[in-house]
C-alpha cells in the first residue's frame, strides 16, 4: 500500500510539474508576441516630402500616417530608411515587414497585402521648360531618355510598357539626382510624382515652375496614391489589424489633419 501510494505522489508531483511547465511555456509564447509587436520592422525610401530622413529620424507625411496607426494600435516600430531596391525585396520576402510609401500596380497586386492608401499621387513625365516634346501617348516616349529609380514605381511600370533600362531608362538611386540629371540636360524626361518633383527642386534652391514643366500625365499611377502593404507571407490577421488602424485615423480626423498639414 505503501508503495502504491508513493507511486501516486510521484505521479502528482509529474503532473504539477508538466503543468507548470505549460503555464511558463504560455507566458513566454505571450512576452513573445508582445516582443514581435514592440520589434515591428517598417521599410521606406528617401522619397520626400512623403519620407525622408531630418535630423536622424525619419520624417514626412507617409511617415506620420504610419505613426498615426501604430499609435491608434498602441505598437511601436522600427522605422528605417535604405535605397528602394532593398526595401522593396525585403519586404515582399520578409514576413511581418511593413512598407511605405508604395504605389500599387498590376505588377505589383499579388506580391503584397496591401493595408491602404497613406497619401495621394500624381505622376508625369517632367521636362525642361522651354524644349519643344513631342509626346501624346507613352509609345511616343519611348524616344527620349528618360531618368528613373531602380525599382521603383515608375520604373517598373514604364519596363512593363516595354521601356528598357539601359537604353531609354536610365536608372539611378536616388530621387535628388535624376533633378540634376534633368538640369543639366544628361536626360530628356524624369518620371517623378508631381509633390516630390516640386519639392526636390525647392531643396536645390530653384523655382519648380522655373525649371520644370509636365510633359505627360501618367494616369495609371495617378489617382488612388501611395500605399503601406505588407508581404505576402504576412498573417492576414496581423494586415487586417493595421487596416482597421488605418480606418480608425480615418473616423478620428487624423488622417485629413496630416494631409491638410503636408499637401
Amino acid at each position: 500500500m505503501q508503495d502504491l501510494q508513493n507511486k501516486n505522489t510521484g505521479l502528482r508531483r509529474r503532473e504539477l510539474a508538466f503543468l507548470g511547465v505549460l503555464l511558463c511555456t504560455g507566458v513566454r509564447d505571450a512576452g513573445a508576441a508582445d516582443a514581435a509587436d514592440a520589434a515591428l520592422r517598417i521599410l521606406t525610401e528617401e522619397f520626400p516630402p512623403y519620407n525622408y530622413t531630418e535630423g536622424g529620424k525619419v520624417v514626412g507625411l507617409g511617415t506620420e500616417v504610419v505613426q498615426a496607426v501604430l499609435a491608434q494600435l498602441g505598437l511601436q516600430g522600427q522605422i528605417q530608411s535604405m535605397p528602394w531596391a532593398r526595401a522593396y525585396e525585403t519586404a515582399r520576402s520578409t514576413p511581418g515587414v511593413l512598407i511605405y510609401s508604395i504605389g500599387r500596380t498590376p505588377e505589383r497586386d499579388k506580391l503584397f497585402k496591401w493595408v491602404g492608401v497613406i497619401a495621394p499621387a500624381n505622376y508625369y513625365l517632367f521636362g525642361q521648360p522651354g524644349r519643344v516634346y513631342q509626346i501624346d501617348s507613352l509609345e511616343a516616349a519611348k524616344r527620349y531618355r528618360i531618368a528613373t529609380v531602380n525599382e521603383d514605381v515608375g520604373e517598373q511600370f514604364l519596363v512593363a510598357q516595354g521601356f528598357v533600362k539601359g537604353q531609354n531608362l536610365q536608372s539611378s538611386v536616388k530621387y535628388e539626382h535624376n533633378y540634376e540629371k534633368l538640369k543639366l540636360g544628361r536626360v530628356d524626361l524624369w518620371i517623378m510624382s508631381e509633390l516630390t518633383a516640386s519639392y526636390l527642386a525647392r531643396q536645390a534652391g530653384d523655382d519648380p515652375a522655373k525649371t520644370l514643366t509636365k510633359v505627360y500625365r501618367i494616369p495609371e499611377l495617378s489617382g488612388e496614391g501611395y500605399y503601406m502593404a505588407f508581404g505576402r507571407q504576412t498573417p492576414d490577421a496581423t494586415v487586417a489589424r493595421f487596416r482597421q488602424g488605418l480606418e480608425a485615423i480615418h473616423r478620428n480626423g487624423d488622417f485629413e489633419r496630416l494631409q491638410k498639414k503636408w499637401l
